[in-house]
């Protein structure tokens, strides 16, 4: 399968003093504000890493879905937060926290699909940084 996907981002003015405004291909992000201050701040909006985290924690979780299913064991829910750390001006870790509920699924199997989705989901592949998983069954 082959596909393209995209997004699109206008900055005005400085570095510091300036805004963008992030649009995606589906319109969920239409016109979204990011700044300085929402970058390493607490100003309102997004910012890039926020992104990185929320499309890695979204990917992990399809993948895992995938992963399950495909040993007959589909998950009732998988909760995944994504913790990204910035670090003299890079990325250099990608931590996961998993909750799930998986009936039928013994703890090996479990760890071994999550091992699998950690290494394979397509954001993983494209993350050139340390990533980590914390994972539990409920």
């Amino acid at each position: 399968m082959k596909f393209k996907r995209y997004a699109t981002a206008r900055w005005e003015g400085s570095g510091k003093d300036g805004s963008g405004k992030l649009t995606s291909q589906s319109t969920v992000l239409q016109d979204t504000q990011y700044s300085f201050n929402t970058r390493f701040a607490d100003g309102v909006g997004t910012n890039p890493e926020e992104l990185v985290a929320a499309a890695h924690a979204g990917c992990f979780a399809m993948q895992l879905s995938f992963n399950l299913s495909g040993i007959n064991t589909p998950p009732d829910y998988l909760d995944v937060r994504c913790d990204l750390t910035f670090e003299d001006g890079s990325i250099t870790n990608s931590h996961l926290t998993l909750k799930a509920s998986v009936p039928g699924v013994s703890q090996e199997q479990f760890d071994e699909q999550v091992a699998n989705a950690e290494k394979n989901c397509p954001i993983s592949k494209l993350l050139n940084t340390k990533i980590s998983v914390d994972a539990s069954l409920v």
